[in-house]
C-alpha cells in the first residue's frame, strides 16, 4: 500500500487541495485510491501515534486504523491532507527554522503505516508572507510579540527538506512554491492521487475559480470545453493565459503593513526564498514541481 501525507503547509491552499479531491472521491476509490475527509482521520492517527510513543504499529493496530479510517473497499494508495500534520500555526517558524520538529512528527506518521510506501507532499511559500498569514491566522494581536526570537531572514525551506529527508530517506518528497499553484493546481492532484492525465477529475480549476474574475473564469471554462487540451502543459498554458487576463488584483497581490516588517525586508527574504528553489531541486529524494 502506499500512503500520502499532504503535510500543507499551513496558510497555503488553506484546505481547498482536499476539497478538489474529495469531489472525485468515489471515482478514485474505483482506482483504488482513498482519500478520507479531516474528519475521518485527524483525531484517530492523532491519538494512535500519541499511544504508540515512538513504536511502530503492529498488523492488528494498522488494520484497526483502515477500518476507523476509510470505508470498506480495497486501497492501494492513502491520501491524507492537514495542514497540522506538523504543528500549529505558532510554531510553524521558530528560530531560524520551518518546522523544526518536522524529523519527530514525521517520524511518527511513518510509523503509523511502517510496512506502506510513503511519501510527503509540501506546499512552500514566501517566508515573508507565510510568517504574516500565520499571524493573522493566529490568536495573536501582537505582531511583533509573534516573531519574538524568529530569524526570519535565515529561514530557508531547504533546510527543513534536509532535516526531512535525513530523517526519512526512503520517502520520497515532492514539494512546489504556493506563489505558483495557481498553474500546477491540476498536477499537484494527480501527483497525489498518482493518475494520468487522462483520467477526469473534477475541481482542476476551484483555485483558479477563487482568484478569477466571474466572467474570465466563465470564458475559459468554456474555452476548456470547446478546446480540451491534450496534456498537463497544453492545459497550464491555458489556465496561464486566462489568469493573466482576469485574475484579481486584490486576489493575488500582498500588502504587508506590519511592524519591522520593510519593503526591503520583504524583498530580501523574496530573493532568498527565490535562491533557495536552486538549493532545493538539487536535494536528492525532492520532486520540485515548477510551471
Amino acid at each position: 500500500m502506499q500512503v500520502v501525507f499532504h503535510l500543507g503547509a499551513p496558510s497555503t491552499d488553506l484546505g481547498l487541495l482536499l476539497s478538489s479531491l474529495l469531489k472525485n472521491r468515489v471515482a478514485l476509490a474505483r482506482e483504488g485510491v482513498q482519500v478520507p475527509p479531516l474528519g475521518r482521520f485527524r483525531a484517530v492517527l492523532r491519538d494512535t501515534a500519541r499511544a504508540l510513543r515512538g513504536r511502530a504499529a503492529t498488523p492488528e493496530v494498522q488494520e484497526a486504523l483502515l477500518e476507523a479510517i476509510i470505508d470498506d473497499a480495497p486501497v492501494d494508495r492513502l491520501v491524507f491532507s492537514d495542514p497540522r500534520f506538523v504543528c500549529i500555526n505558532r510554531l510553524v517558524v521558530q528560530g531560524a527554522q520551518i518546522w523544526p520538529m518536522i524529523d519527530r512528527q514525521a517520524s511518527g506518521l511513518r510509523r503509523l503505516f511502517p510496512e506502506a510506501d510513503v511519501e510527503f507532499f509540501i506546499g512552500m511559500r514566501n517566508p515573508a508572507t507565510l510568517i504574516p498569514a500565520l499571524f493573522t491566522a493566529s490568536k495573536f494581536k501582537d505582531f511583533r510579540e509573534f516573531t519574538d526570537a524568529m530569524q526570519p531572514r535565515a529561514v530557508a525551506w531547504s533546510e527543513m527538506l534536509r532535516r526531512l529527508r535525513a530523517a526519512q530517506p526512503d520517502a520520497p518528497v515532492v514539494v512546489w512554491c504556493n506563489e505558483d499553484t495557481p498553474l500546477l493546481w491540476g498536477e499537484i492532484m494527480r501527483e497525489m492521487v498518482d493518475l494520468p492525465f487522462e483520467v477526469p477529475l473534477d475541481g482542476l480549476d476551484d483555485l483558479a475559480e477563487t482568484i478569477m474574475d466571474r466572467t474570465g473564469f466563465t470564458r475559459m471554462q468554456r474555452y476548456l470545453a470547446d478546446n480540451p487540451p491534450a496534456s498537463e502543459m497544453q492545459r497550464r498554458r491555458i489556465v496561464g493565459a486566462f489568469l493573466d487576463r482576469y485574475a484579481l488584483d486584490a486576489e493575488i497581490e500582498e500588502e504587508l503593513d506590519l511592524p519591522g516588517w520593510t519593503p526591503e525586508l520583504v524583498e530580501e527574504m523574496t530573493r532568498a526564498y527565490e535562491d533557495d528553489m536552486a538549493e532545493i531541486a538539487r536535494i536528492p529524494g525532492v520532486t520540485l514541481l515548477t510551471p
